[in-house]
């Protein structure tokens, strides 16, 4: 399961739509570890100011693992966190994940192109 939605939640949802704010404090709830990340990630891009802040440390163990995977692979997760942040967010593979200005996007091109997916390959990295 990728979250652990309340009942309250659950109950808003059947009765129509869920606003932003009680999705992400959902997800934030649901996976600490990828929504520390994500917000680590963002103010060290805001700090910065770089175009983009990108994840090198592989995660602790295959339940953090599986976090980054369940929040990245959510079109309504990342959508949400998108909007929550005010940043674009891409993925390459189990932990790299990067965020990007939404101004960004030469770098969010070359961050997400073939070639650079390809160049992030190693093989300790096989089987993320």
């Amino acid at each position: 399961m990728s979250l652990t939605v309340s009942n309250d939640l659950l109950d808003r949802a059947r009765e129509g739509d869920v606003d932003d704010a009680a999705f992400v404090a959902c997800v934030r709830d649901s996976l600490p570890y990828a929504w520390s990340v994500i917000s680590d990630l963002v103010e060290q891009r805001a700090t910065s100011g770089a175009e983009f802040a990108d994840n090198l440390v592989p995660p602790p163990d295959e339940s953090a693992r599986g976090q980054l995977l369940r929040c990245l692979a959510s079109d309504s997760m990342r959508g949400a966190l998108e909007r929550h942040f005010g940043i674009r967010l891409a993925f390459q593979n189990c932990h790299r994940v990067a965020v990007f200005h939404p101004s960004a996007t030469d770098a969010l091109t070359e961050f997400t192109s073939p070639r650079a997916q390809i160049l992030n390959q190693k093989p300790e990295l096989v089987d993320c």
